[in-house]
């Protein structure tokens, strides 16, 4: 197998062609053009040279007119180019390296030059091409190690928020109904001022995939108080409020033991622990009010009490689209932010779609019965 060196040697001049050739014929194989449209097919072809020669005063395109179509092709940008020309001026090297070539020759040349210039581009080619095919390798590797975290991700918001469900008289079409509410919601209000700089498309999807652990803290209700069908009595509804508190202490648990703190935890933390504050402070755990409320967690005060509102149980019907959409209103500026008020008003189309799409069957609605059957007895 042939593994010497290709040189693309152009020229108008056979005899400069002869010339050069017999410099070159010990060490490496050698292709011709006689002018600049020949040599850029050969430069492009399946093939590409390793080196080229360039004559600069040819007839039609010149070896500058060359070059510039070289170095502005991505395919043929890193050919290092050696001009080998009669024209000697300074201002004539200059204006050569300037377009890109890496080195300039002046004739009659001197065959010991000409092979010592050529070894030494062809070194720095190889090393570049080393360096590329390094970088390549590595951003290959970076985007595969980015898919395998995304993915961890996913399957342990996934894992997370599926047990949750497990507890909860709540189906997992309500996890994917609350979630895909925040992201209609966050999207409406990304142009509005109060909110722009925040939901940025990473924030947006990093709210999207967080949403789902807003109850993951109803794994630490007992049983006959989360699944109780009826109204809380006394300290009970204390007990359950507690929820917000063990959801965020969990995931504050897992992120200590991941030893570092990770964008997606820190919007689920927000999410679980505030998602029950009210925008007049009356809500719970902290009684926080207005902007002291994490935009994560108003965005799913939204979403969860429109969800709870239309969302049948196996222990009562679900309530109309337009029954809930009154009393979200008339929470406006007291249990929600006026603007995400403002915008689920206009967004009311999206929030049914995303219903239907998600909605409970009676099968689910089965399987949750056996379930508060089997854990209450």
């Amino acid at each position: 197998m042939n593994t010497k060196p290709t040189i693309l040697v152009v020229d108008d001049i056979p005899d400069n062609i002869d010339l050069l050739c017999a410099v070159l014929e010990d060490d490496y194989r050698t292709k011709i053009a006689v002018n600049g449209e020949r040599a850029l097919k050969i430069a492009n072809g399946e093939s590409k040279p390793d080196l080229i020669l360039l004559d600069v005063m040819m007839p039609g395109m010149s070896g500058y007119d060359v070059c510039k179509a070289l170095k502005a092709n991505p395919a043929t940008r890193d050919i290092p180019i050696i001009f080998v020309t009669a024209m000697s001026e300074t201002v004539d090297e200059q204006l050569g390296l300037s377009l890109g070539a890496a080195d300039y020759i002046t004739k009659p040349i001197s065959a010991p030059i000409v092979q010592a210039r050529i070894k030494t581009q062809l070194s720095m080619k190889r090393v570049h091409d080393f360096l590329r095919d390094q970088n390549n390798f590595l951003e290959t590797e970076i985007e595969k190690r980015t898919r395998e975290i995304v993915a961890l991700q996913d399957v342990t918001i996934h894992t997370m928020a599926s047990l949750a469900e497990t507890r909860d008289s709540e189906t997992g079409n309500h996890i994917r109904r609350t979630a895909h509410y925040v992201k209609t919601l966050a999207e409406k209000l990304r142009t509005n001022p109060r909110f722009s700089a925040f939901l940025t498309d990473k924030n947006i999807e990093l709210l999207f995939k967080s949403a789902p652990l807003h109850d993951i803290g109803k794994v630490g209700i007992p049983d006959r108080i989360l699944l109780k069908p009826g109204r809380f009595e006394g300290n009970e509804f204390e007990i359950m409020k507690t929820h917000t508190t063990l959801g965020r202490d969990a995931i504050r648990q897992a992120e200590r033991e991941l030893g570092l703190e990770v964008d997606f935890l820190k919007f689920a933390k927000e999410i679980a622990y505030g998602h029950q504050e009210k925008w007049d402070g009356s809500g719970y755990p902290e009684g926080l009010s207005g902007d002291d409320i994490p935009i994560s967690a108003r965005l799913m005060a939204v979403a969860d009490v429109y969800d709870a509102l239309i969302s049948r149980r196996v222990y009562k019907a679900g309530m109309s689209h337009e029954a809930a959409v009154a009393i979200i209103a008339e929470g406006r500026g007291k249990h929600f932010d006026p603007d995400m008020v403002d915008a689920f008003m206009e967004l009311q189309q999206d929030f049914i779609d995303i219903a239907k799409r998600y909605a409970d069957s009676d099968h689910d609605m089965e399987k949750n019965r056996e379930k508060i059957e089997r854990f209450t007895g």
